[in-house]
């Protein structure tokens, strides 16, 4: 997963319409972000998976909200450069091991990511972010899990404002952002406006690496 990881800021998506698919892939490219998550949550989730695979092949297309065994046979067959989960669910994740899908579950406390690096998962997701203590927890988490190499990407609550505070978090590997494509912009079809919103994000982004 730590592959995935390296542009620091992965959008988080989701897609009502396989139509808008190649378009939005493209819009988030131009604006330099090559990865992203399209979330398993509509009718389209899946084909529009397969369509960025077949016509966007620089972007990284995982899927999220991945929740079953079954689900990770379907995204593995469409070609997912990895997935995500909301929680950690042991047999999804000995699933997409068995399959060589990258995986990164979702965790919260430090329970949870304790069972996860049991598994064996350096990356964790940390869901929902802003709820759950937000920069003051992962900085909190860090304590006694920094040695260990695990990486967190916090989703939920995170924007513009408030990204750089999460990215200068030394176990934050990168940060999760719904905001960079929502569905009312891709229902608008805004590609313009979503370029742009990448390219500030990437500026961000590299702001704070460079302060490190």
């Amino acid at each position: 997963m730590k592959e995935f990881i390296k542009e620091r800021v992965i959008p988080v998506v989701i897609i009502d319409d396989v139509e808008n698919a190649v378009s939005l892939a493209r819009a988030l490219c131009a604006g330099g972000l090559h990865t992203m998550e399209l979330t398993l949550r509509t009718p389209a989730a899946e084909a529009s998976i397969a369509a960025i695979k077949k016509n966007v092949p620089e972007m990284k297309v995982g899927a999220g909200t991945v929740l079953s065994v079954e689900q990770v046979d379907r995204v593995v067959e469409l070609g997912a450069s990895f997935a995500v989960a909301p929680g950690l669910n042991p047999k999804v994740v000995r699933r997409a091991q068995e399959k060589g899908l990258p995986f990164a579950p979702g965790v919260m406390t430090p329970t949870d990511v304790e069972a996860a690096l049991d598994l064996g998962c350096l990356v964790q997701k940390f869901f929902p972010a802003s709820v759950a203590g937000g920069v003051e927890m992962l900085k909190a988490l860090a304590g006694p899990y920094a040695h260990t190499g695990v990486k967190f990407i916090p989703l939920g609550g995170i924007y513009s404002l408030n990204m750089a505070d999460f990215l200068a978090v030394p176990v934050v590997g990168a940060i999760g952002g719904s905001w960079l494509a929502d569905k009312k912009m891709i229902a608008a079809k805004d590609w313009a406006g979503i370029t742009k919103l990448a390219q500030g994000a990437v500026s961000i982004a590299a702001a704070v690496l460079a302060k490190k």
